[in-house]
């Protein structure tokens, strides 16, 4: 069972030069999973909460590629924030952790890399159905 400890911040390569910069995501390398779909947010007003949910066996890591956002973490017992705020610092979310997302500023871009596809049987949408499933698997 995971808990919010096992939420991670991973720090990607950075390769500077004269012409930019570049940050490379390599799976095996960089990801500790298959990266099977990617998907990002933009243009969320600032007062608005994202995600809202916890996924059965899902595994992400989320980007903020520009700007900055706030991940709220549960894990049924403890509970974290992490801000993102730098292009090459990602966050490592395990199955089983409840996650909302707010405080984006202006401008912000969330990346998000996952371990499978869309699969809507996967989610826990309601956080009281999450919060019995974490105790019974603890």
């Amino acid at each position: 069972m995971a808990n919010i400890s096992d939420c991670t911040l991973v720090d990607f390569r950075q390769i500077h030069d004269d012409r930019g910069s570049l940050t490379p995501v390599e799976n095996g390398r960089d990801i500790p999973f298959a990266i099977r779909r990617v998907f990002y947010l933009y243009d969320v007003p600032a007062d608005v909460e994202r995600e809202g949910h916890a996924y059965k066996t899902l595994q992400q890591v989320l980007i903020a590629i520009s700007g900055k956002c706030v991940v709220h973490l549960d894990d049924g017992v403890g509970r974290r924030e992490v801000t993102l705020q730098h292009s090459h610092v990602g966050l490592y979310i395990p199955p089983m952790i409840w996650r909302r997302i707010d405080g984006f500023a202006s401008g912000s871009m969330c990346l998000t890399l996952a371990s499978d596809f869309y699969n809507e049987a996967d989610y826990y949408r309601e956080y009281g159905a999450f919060q019995k499933a974490s105790a019974g698997k603890r």
